[in-house]
């Protein structure tokens, strides 16, 4: 089984619903797999041994076609390799807020956002992590506002 980290493989890594329903072949390049693999081995691996615990990616690497799809930003570091959904909280055990917090305290990144949920907990939490330019450690906060999602400079 081809694996991008000790704990991702492949298919983990392009599954899509929206990909699936919609007939796109989600795959990536080898430039894209070197990013994830950055990505995987800098974030997500390091949380997995912190916290002794699979944590479920719900987004991980999209083509232009799916993110597009998708309504995702023409920028969006899915697309290139660098951005990751994660939700601790699909499998029990530890909570999306723990590892926003770990992350924010003790993990390098490029970009950290607590995804929507309630002001104790996000719904999920995307993190990216680039090796292309120095990681901005930029944290946010996307809240529906008005129906809409929005998203803010986050604070404690």
């Amino acid at each position: 089984m081809q694996k991008v980290s000790e704990h991702i493989t492949y298919a983990q890594a392009i599954y899509s619903d929206t990909a699936k329903r919609h007939g796109i072949n989600n795959w990536f390049t080898p430039v894209h797999l070197e990013r994830m693999k950055l990505l995987a081995e800098n974030v997500y691996e390091r949380l997995v041994g912190y916290f002794g615990s699979a944590i479920y990616i719900s987004s991980f690497f999209r083509n232009k076609e799916l993110n597009t799809l998708l309504g995702g930003s023409k920028t969006s570091q899915h697309a290139s390799g660098e951005a990751m959904d994660i939700d601790a909280d699909y499998y029990g055990g530890i909570t999306n807020k723990q590892i926003f917090d770990h992350i924010k305290d003790f993990l390098e990144f490029d970009q950290l956002i607590w995804e929507k949920g309630t002001d104790e907990s996000p719904a999920w939490v995307h993190v990216s992590f680039t090796n292309r330019k120095p990681n901005r450690k930029q944290i946010l906060k996307t809240k529906t506002v008005d129906g809409k999602a929005k998203t803010f400079a986050y604070s404690v």
